[in-house]
């Protein structure tokens, strides 16, 4: 089956208000960029994000976040984002705070049919007794806060219980691609760009070079087409941009 789309609007023209999306990348390394602009143009708001991160101020998630679309956000780090933390303490959207690992994990479980898995990740912290500040209201106030989580005793040691996810979209990013999505990352790019591809129930991915069926090593397959729903060739010039987050320099 040809996955591949005619434009990255066509992609994601079927997501709509209160959708979830699942969005790989870390920092600016592996986002999908392209996907992303296409869906504030759809105008799509009230979404879910699945993410390790918001994007930074004007680029990648945090293009969404500073058009108001994106009504709650479940990730592990709000990084240097100001509009993201703005946002967050003036009670305009709502976070769901994951250590890192634990996301990575349940994004896994929820590509792989999995409901549910215990962690010591956690215990004995707000992750898992509950408190951890969701929403804001007026001064400071919380008006939503985490729940409490079941606790179960392994080898006596103390286990969390936490949720599998999966989201009605994934957007992903990768280095090379073929027609029935099977997908090559590069280096840091294969960050949360696979995990995420496994939990969306439709996962777009664009891609920076696009190959005919035969053209991948198997080995080398990082994501099988399987995961993937839809294909988006990108330009040279797409293909090409990348930001860089922090530009560290050495005096001559």
């Amino acid at each position: 089956m040809d996955k591949v789309e005619r434009s990255a609007a066509e992609a994601v023209g079927d997501i709509a208000d209160h959708a979830s999306l699942a969005v790989g990348g870390f920092g600016l390394s592996g986002v999908p960029n392209v996907l992303i602009e296409a869906v504030h143009a759809t105008g799509a708001s009230a979404l879910h994000v699945v993410s390790n991160n918001c994007g930074v101020d004007g680029g990648g998630l945090g293009v969404l976040l500073a058009a108001g679309r994106i009504a709650r956000v479940t990730g592990s780090y709000i990084g240097d984002n100001k509009e993201f933390a703005r946002q967050y303490l003036a009670g305009e959207i709502e976070v769901e705070l994951v250590p890192q690992g634990t996301l990575a994990e349940r994004l896994r479980a929820g590509g792989c049919g999995i409901p549910a898995f215990y962690t010591p990740a956690g215990v004995g912290t707000q992750v898992a007794d509950g408190g951890l500040p969701r929403r804001h209201g007026p001064g400071g106030t919380v008006v939503v806060a985490s729940p409490a989580k079941e606790i179960r005793t392994f080898d006596g040691r103390d286990h969390v219980l936490e949720h599998g996810i999966t989201t009605d979209f994934a957007l992903v990013r990768a280095a090379r691609g073929d027609r029935l999505g099977n997908l090559v990352l590069n280096k840091a790019a294969r960050n949360f760009n696979p995990l995420a591809a496994m939990a969306g129930r439709v996962t777009i991915a664009e891609v920076e070079e696009l190959v005919e069926p035969g053209e991948l090593d198997p080995d080398a397959v990082h994501v099988p087409g399987i995961f993937v729903q839809r294909v988006v060739p990108l330009t040279p010039g797409q293909a090409a941009a990348k930001g860089i987050e922090k530009r560290t320099v050495r005096g001559r």
